[in-house]
């Protein structure tokens, strides 16, 4: 029987917390109704053993405390709340436990903004990491030895997990559970708790915004221009010539400044231009391609889906607000 030991951080996001609980829980209730005993030993744990969450509008009790778990063989962190700087040292004492289990040969998941605590631990350094996509530039700056995937909706690394935003946390669950107790019983759990099974990339969410907090002022001008331009083509020549940088060294700055190169910058603008038109306007795929400054359609069609993981007209039919 495997030991699962989901902690309680303060500011912990009850969606998913309880939410993991319930699914793994819900495995052997399974098992019992084919005459089969419990798969999984699922325990909240908690440096206290009442924990506030969701600005204190409520208290999870939990089932133990870190100094009473000498062994465990999965920690889940859950999603985190509020000011991230501030939830990572209101939860510091959970990372010496962390690393001292994991060293003992416990496996850890992240879900969603929980990698930030994983990521305090040191565990991440070097290593693939997903997390919500609107705290991509937060992370970034944070932890800038860690590779944030943002695409991914999971990632499984040498016994570490991480999911991407929000409920994506369910299918690292759904991940987990095929990994403990078989696909067939993750199969099952899809379906009784409708999760859309073996979700990959959450790209076509994605909604980019250019890293801007650093103080690189001439390379914040470029990233300003670009945006302001988007239907103009725009080579990496011409901008290191307006802002007078060598070309090696703007195309350094610019990544060190953004975590993009300049070309990766100018085409998740357009994309992103593009997307928006797609999602609120009728015009079709060739118009859109020109008004974001592409002329050649096989070339836009190949650089939005490997942004989007969509094709454009796949996005448009998807996310369009004015389609009935």
């Amino acid at each position: 029987m495997k030991h699962i030991s989901i902690l309680v951080p303060k500011g912990a996001i009850l969606a998913s917390l309880e939410g993991s609980r319930q699914l793994l829980t819900q495995v052997n209730g399974f098992f019992a109704m084919r005459g089969e005993g419990p798969v999984f030993t699922v325990e909240l744990v908690g440096v206290t053993q009442e924990t506030q969450a969701s600005g204190g509008r409520f208290t999870i009790h939990a089932d133990t405390v870190i100094d009473k778990v000498a062994e465990t063989d999965l920690i889940i962190i859950p999603a985190l709340d509020g000011d991230l700087q501030q939830a990572l040292e209101d939860n510091k004492e959970f990372i010496p436990w962390i690393v001292s289990q994991y060293n003992n040969g416990a496996e850890v998941a992240s879900l969603c903004l929980g990698a930030f605590l994983l990521a305090s631990t040191g565990l991440l350094k070097g290593r693939k990491c997903a997390t919500h996509w609107m705290a991509a530039n937060d992370f970034r700056k944070m932890f800038p030895d860690v590779e944030l995937v943002t695409e991914k909706i999971i990632t499984d690394e040498n016994g570490i997990y991480s999911s991407g935003g929000a409920f994506s946390y369910m299918n690292l669950i759904l991940h987990i559970i095929a990994k403990y107790a078989g696909r067939e019983t993750a199969v099952l759990a899809a379906k009784v708790f409708a999760i859309e099974i073996e979700r990959e990339n959450q790209s076509s969410f994605l909604i980019f915004r250019g890293q801007k907090d650093h103080e690189d002022e001439p390379v914040k001008q470029a990233q300003e221009f670009i945006e302001n331009n988007i239907s103009d083509r725009i080579s990496v020549e011409e901008l290191a010539v307006k802002f007078a940088i060598g070309r090696r060294n703007f195309e350094r700055r610019f990544k060190k400044a953004t975590s993009n190169t300049p070309i990766e910058y100018i085409q998740r603008v357009k994309i992103e231009a593009a997307k928006q038109i797609l999602e609120g306007g009728r015009k079709n795929v060739s118009e859109v391609m020109y008004e974001v400054g592409y002329s050649d359609t096989k070339a836009f069609r190949s650089v939005f889906k490997k942004i989007t993981g969509l094709s454009p007209m796949d996005y448009r039919n998807k996310y369009n607000i004015t389609f009935s």
